[in-house]
């Protein structure tokens, strides 16, 4: 899993990142389309109905996880219930047993919203990132993931197995998901808690090579990081990085951060554009190669090896 490349999403959630994909099917689609990574705001609502106010569904009113971007401000969420969301993906895995890992890529809202008329979201404490790995697991079963504890094996550290190339292999890997952690030093130091690496852990988290949990990077500007992104792949660390950001490269129809980060070896790159967006001329958009699903890593691999899901769709 460790030796291919793919696309992913930004705010894979959000119902209206475009008006022709109908609210419920937002995730599918981006799944449909080639999407093997997606991210996901989440909100701690352990007793429900804390994100509830002004809004009239339902769902906000159960306790659980709500998948919202800005809490009372921007709810426009294919799936409210975090149970939901994940729902969807295993059942779109389930169709598609073949397909190459699946990463999901998590932000733990926790902004203070109500002085500009949302809602503050309630801290992500231990119990908090405690409950958040239960409800995962109460959706995927254990041989849908692949955890830290998978990658460390009989490794003292988490990074000693990365360097040592421990990654379960592709096949191994089919049909199966990984969780990040997209999140400051904080707050992930939080998550981590007093572990040495992250024993019994759902997520892998954005930390700094040199850390004993190291696994996972999210590197965001592929230009500027380029360097340190193919240093990092060469020595085995997964790494997530951004063709495009706030709409710019769409507007002006710039492909050198996406060209530049699909060469570097990334093994995600996140896109908002599957698709061009009509108010923008040029026709930007991000996909692999020959409209290819996964690839070999062009940093780990040097010969070209084909779409690595092929049929699998």
């Amino acid at each position: 899993a460790l030796n291919i490349s793919r696309i992913g999403t930004w705010r894979g959630w959000r119902a209206d990142q475009s008006r022709t994909i109908p609210r419920h099917s937002v995730s599918r689609t981006q799944l449909d389309a080639g999407a093997r990574q997606l991210e996901i705001d989440v909100n701690y609502d352990p007793q429900g109905g804390h994100y509830a106010r002004g809004s009239s569904d339902p769902k906000l009113q159960r306790p659980g996880f709500k998948v919202l971007h800005i809490p009372g401000i921007d709810n426009a969420s294919s799936c409210v219930l975090l149970t939901e969301c994940l729902g969807i993906v295993r059942d779109w895995s389930a169709r598609h047993p073949r397909h190459v890992p699946i990463l999901l890529m998590f932000n733990a809202k926790d902004e203070q919203n109500a002085a500009r008329g949302g809602i503050d979201a309630l801290p992500f404490d231990a119990a908090a990132y405690d409950a958040l790995d239960a409800e995962i697991r109460s959706v995927l079963a254990p041989a849908r993931l692949i955890v830290p504890d998978d990658v460390q094996g009989r490794y003292p550290t988490l990074r000693d197995a990365v360097l040592a190339d421990n990654w379960p292999l592709l096949e191994a890997s089919r049909g199966k998901f990984l969780f990040a952690l997209d999140e400051p030093p904080a707050k992930v130091a939080v998550y981590r808690g007093a572990r040495r690496s992250l024993e019994g852990r759902v997520f892998f988290i954005n930390t700094d090579e040199a850390s004993p949990a190291a696994a996972y990077l999210t590197l965001n500007d592929p230009v500027r990081d380029a360097e340190r992104i193919r240093r990092d792949v060469r020595a085995g660390f997964l790494v997530r990085t951004r063709a495009d950001a706030n709409t710019r490269e769409a507007r002006a129809n710039d492909g050198v951060p996406r060209d530049t980060a699909l060469a570097g070896g990334a093994h995600y790159v996140s896109t908002d554009y599957l698709w061009p967006d009509p108010r923008f001329a040029g026709g930007y958009r991000v996909a692999l190669p020959e409209g290819d699903v996964a690839r070999c890593n062009p940093v780990r691999i040097a010969k070209q090896c084909g779409d690595l899901e092929g049929s699998a769709r």
